[in-house]
């Protein structure tokens, strides 16, 4: 796969920290663990500085899911929840994400998430910030979707360990490790905690 190269001017204006309010999708294995669910309720209570664009639900196994596409359709639940709970209407916010993990570097799934995320970062003006807190599948199917958007969008992922590790078991990285890899080789403006 060929990614379009991203000058080194135009990488350091798209990581430089941002002002006022920002475009911003999040996706979430909101399921999975209770991080998820104060995620989405601070970018929703977050109006002055979070232009909240989509909530996307990502895929998780482990004993809270019987298989990918479960964990994502427990998420897609949840999210739901939580909105409805907050007495915010899902309105075309919330996107059902991928069934099951990349099976390989060079192919997507798609997903009304990965669909809506390639169509969205080819609207908004300026970076939209992909704020990622589980696998990561939905948004390299995304870029492998359209390769393209790599030089619109900022990806902040909660995923990996930092290089001096011992070792790279994370659950977010160890759900999809051909998402990581092209998320990591693609050349998009990226950020993360290093598994912190």
């Amino acid at each position: 796969m060929t990614y379009p190269p991203i000058p080194l001017e135009k990488r350091v204006r798209m990581l430089e920290h941002p002002s006022g309010r920002v475009p911003v999708v999040l996706d979430t294995d909101t399921y999975n663990e209770i991080d998820d669910q104060f995620a989405v309720v601070y970018a929703l209570l977050s109006k002055e500085v979070v232009d909240l664009r989509a909530i996307y639900a990502a895929p998780f196994h482990n004993d809270r899911s019987s298989g990918p596409g479960d964990g994502m359709e427990k998420s897609y639940e949840e999210i739901l929840r939580v909105r409805e709970r907050m007495g915010v209407p899902p309105a075309g916010l919330v996107h059902r994400g991928s069934t099951r993990y990349l099976p390989g570097k060079d192919r997507p799934v798609e997903s009304d998430a990965a669909r809506h995320l390639v169509a969205l970062a080819q609207a908004v003006e300026g970076p939209l910030y992909v704020a990622a807190i589980g696998a990561i599948t939905n948004v390299a199917s995304a870029i492998l979707m359209d390769p393209s958007i790599v030089d619109r969008i900022v990806v902040l992922w909660l995923g990996g360990t930092p290089h001096y590790w011992p070792t790279a078991r994370e659950f977010n990285l160890q759900q999809d490790v051909p998402a990581a890899q092209v998320v990591f080789d693609c050349g998009v403006p990226s950020c993360g905690d290093g598994g912190r």
